[in-house]
């Protein structure tokens, strides 16, 4: 190991405290120490009752529209509406996978989008597997999520995708317009 010389010579040492003896510490202002700013998260708040405030909902079905006018059905149905944002499944365990659904449709909503994508996956088929059997865990749990009375109210529709956006893996889901303050009643 090599090792590093001192250069430092007894006479620079006493030269070096010879010339700082006299160096004096320049006033400083006071500063007075502030509280850390605190900022409270934002939740987005979904107001249910203006969402929707009918009769009782009924369960969402794959491919069926039936509280939507024909025009609207049939566009959503041909795949022809834009699609405002799109959440990928693949990877997710279940769990996780309700956590993302659930905040994903409404924050949609919060943010005014009228149809989005949910892809689940087709689910894995191994060749043991009988073809007729469903597979995909996700699949068959997000229809049933959507459902759930957090959810539901948000939503009019789902189907199934076309093949160009994940087709029986993946579905559109078509979502209430949100209500302006102009249309709500006030009493």
């Amino acid at each position: 190991m090599k090792q590093i010389k001192n250069d430092v010579q007894p006479n620079d040492t006493d030269t070096w405290f010879e010339e700082i003896k006299n160096v004096k510490k320049l006033p400083q202002p006071e500063v007075k120490p502030q509280a850390p700013l605190i900022i409270d998260e934002i939740a987005p708040h979904i107001d249910y009752a203006s969402a929707y405030c009918g009769n009782a909902l009924p369960l969402l079905k794959i491919g069926e529209f039936p509280n939507i006018d024909r025009r609207t059905a049939d566009k959503f149905k041909r795949g022809e509406m834009l699609i405002e944002r799109r959440l990928d499944l693949h990877g997710f365990i279940e769990k996780d996978a309700y956590e993302e659904v659930s905040s994903f449709i409404k924050n949609a909503y919060i943010a005014g989008c009228r149809n989005v994508l949910i892809i689940t996956g087709k689910g894995i088929r191994r060749e043991t597997d009988d073809i007729f059997e469903n597979k995909g865990i996700l699949k068959e749990r997000v229809p049933q999520w959507l459902n759930t009375p957090e959810l539901r109210p948000l939503i009019l529709a789902i189907t199934y995708a076309l093949p160009k956006d994940g087709g029986e893996g993946a579905l559109y889901v078509l979502l209430r317009k949100k209500p302006t303050k102009s249309k709500q009643l006030s009493f």
